[in-house]
């Protein structure tokens, strides 16, 4: 029967046994050949544009703790979602991310939708790009693609397959084969590291979005804990790896190098754990740390390391790392108990005649949502809000962009509450989401509605590209034109993809649109006219 399978065929049933059974994507004229005869037991979620499609595999297999499968049109397909993939790369997130490629036999006149140079085209945000000589190698490429994607550092990965493949006879069946994704560090060094840290008088921890990633949020907590030192998030963090109403966490690390020296002062030792060191954002110059501070990273991405301007690093899974330190670890005495973070301040009210503030927007937020509700958050200019009334308590429940460009979250959301679907969660995800970053994937919603997702957009609608009008303030570039955004009718574009809508002006109203928006089957779109708030950047 061997001789009879087709390549099609046999993909699928390699496809099967990895349990990569649902396909993100927007169908076109090279890919059909890949989706005729679709199988009953596979899923295909259909995006209306090629970015969303790619953002929303991440935000699944960030859900699932799974790989995830993209199949993405030719050359114009593959650039469209090419800001996507940035993201997913920048976030370590698994994906097998395929392109349909013009027929063979026509490739050396270069036709119309043909990809010239396929294979170069997503690098360098891949982690492997692969376009096989022939058609027979194709499901020995799907094996090599998944291995590479899902083995650490996991990653994106890329294969370019010609339409006309898919008929050829395979050779047999398909290898399937398994693979370590963890890897330990090395034992020895860990041991230095201890003795370093037992030695250390005034200790800071950083805990970065791959130790949840990892798994590591209990060997987080325990870690923190025996160490008795304040805790710190990276700067800018796609996950968030510590509960941030911890006695023990004194918020996020500052964005510029300047203000991370100033917060570094006073400590003889600062632990990094799954992060850069650090991640900066605007240029503001100084010492990357004090006199005195030594700092020690543990990453299981070999760039991270190699990238650190100082400090030494450890390469390795994060979770074993922490779980082995603590053991080594002797018990803190005498170090000094952090202050943590001011969770009963007075929310920043607006006056009666005026828009609502984002404080308040999130404040109301946060006394409504349900306990286990996850956030996905893209309102740049509204980060130091988020945390003080939506903070992150549990594991796996906070999402943002991992390269720092906008239109992931919307469709982010959706694949995260396809992710928690697949694996059998139920709890609502709140998006929050400025009006800017709103446009760039806004198809997205209509998947969510067609798959009746419960998720609630609660989209801060101030009217401007706010966190543009702090860099030109901290940049001195006055005159920069489009930072305004006048004329957005975003209820209006929300109940045209088949949301539920609502225009909110009042605290009161917020609370019970949210609430209606929980108990509602499929996705709201909740529209809060904000005030303009610049943030602070450096």
């Amino acid at each position: 029967m061997t001789d009879e399978k087709t390549v099609h065929g046999v993909t699928y049933d390699l496809l099967r046994a990895l349990g990569l059974t649902t396909v993100f994507g927007n169908p076109g004229s090279t890919e059909q050949t890949f989706l005729q005869d679709f199988p009953d037991d596979f899923a295909y979620v259909l995006a209306l544009q090629e970015a969303s499609a790619l953002a929303m595999a991440d935000g699944f297999a960030q859900s699932t703790g799974k790989p995830a499968l993209v199949n993405l049109h030719t050359a114009a397909g593959t650039g469209n979602a090419m800001g996507s993939l940035v993201a997913a790369y920048r976030a370590g997130t698994p994906l097998i991310v395929t392109a349909g490629q013009q027929t063979r036999e026509m490739s050396l006149c270069d036709p119309y939708l043909n990809n010239r140079d396929a294979t170069s085209m997503p690098r360098p945000w891949v982690k492997w790009a692969f376009e096989p000589a022939r058609a027979q190698d194709v499901p020995a490429a799907f094996m090599q693609a998944y291995a590479v994607a899902t083995q650490p550092p996991m990653g994106p990965v890329f294969l370019s397959i010609p339409l006309d493949d898919w008929h050829q006879r395979a050779l047999g069946p398909a290898v399937v084969r398994t693979l370590s994704h963890r890897v330990a560090p090395d034992i020895e060094r860990l041991r230095g590291f201890a003795d370093r840290i037992n030695r250390s008088k005034r200790p800071l921890l950083v805990m970065g979005p791959e130790v949840d990633r990892a798994g590591g949020w209990d060997a987080g907590i325990a870690f923190a804990e025996k160490l008795g030192a304040p805790v710190r998030g990276s700067a800018l963090a796609d996950r968030v790896s510590f509960p941030e109403d911890h006695r023990l966490y004194v918020g996020p690390m500052p964005m510029t190098i300047a203000e991370v020296n100033q917060t570094l002062q006073g400590h003889d030792l600062v632990i990094v754990v799954g992060a850069q060191v650090f991640r900066y954002y605007p240029y503001v110059p100084g010492e990357y740390l004090p006199e005195g501070t030594e700092l020690l990273q543990i990453t299981a991405d070999p760039d991270i390391a190699s990238v650190a301007p100082v400090g030494d690093s450890l390469v390795g899974d994060t979770r074993i790392a922490l779980e082995r330190l603590a053991e080594m670890m002797t018990p803190a005495q005498g170090r000094p108990v952090p202050t943590p973070l001011d969770r009963n301040r007075a929310v920043n009210s607006s006056a009666p005649s005026e828009l609502l503030t984002a404080d308040e927007v999130y404040a109301a937020v946060g006394g409504v949502k349900p306990a286990d509700a996850a956030v996905v958050m893209e309102s740049t200019s509204t980060i130091a809000e988020q945390l003080q009334w939506l903070p992150t308590t549990r594991s796996g429940s906070f999402f943002a962009t991992g390269s720092g460009g906008i239109g992931w979250g919307v469709p982010g959301a959706v694949g995260v509450a396809l992710g928690d679907r697949a694996r059998g969660v139920d709890r609502t995800i709140i998006a929050t989401i400025g009006d800017g970053s709103f446009q760039y994937s806004i198809q997205s919603i209509w998947t969510a509605a067609q798959h009746k997702l419960p998720i609630v957009f609660v989209v801060l609608r101030n009217g401007a590209y706010a966190i543009f009008k702090s860099f030109a303030l901290l940049e001195k570039t006055p005159g920069v034109p489009a930072l305004d955004l006048p004329g957005l009718d975003i209820a209006a574009l929300a109940t045209g993809f088949g949301c539920r809508a609502a225009e909110i002006e009042t605290i009161e109203e917020l609370k019970r649109e949210f609430t209606a928006a929980v108990g509602a089957e499929g996705p709201t779109v909740l529209v809060v006219p904000t005030q303009v708030e610049l943030p602070h950047l450096g």
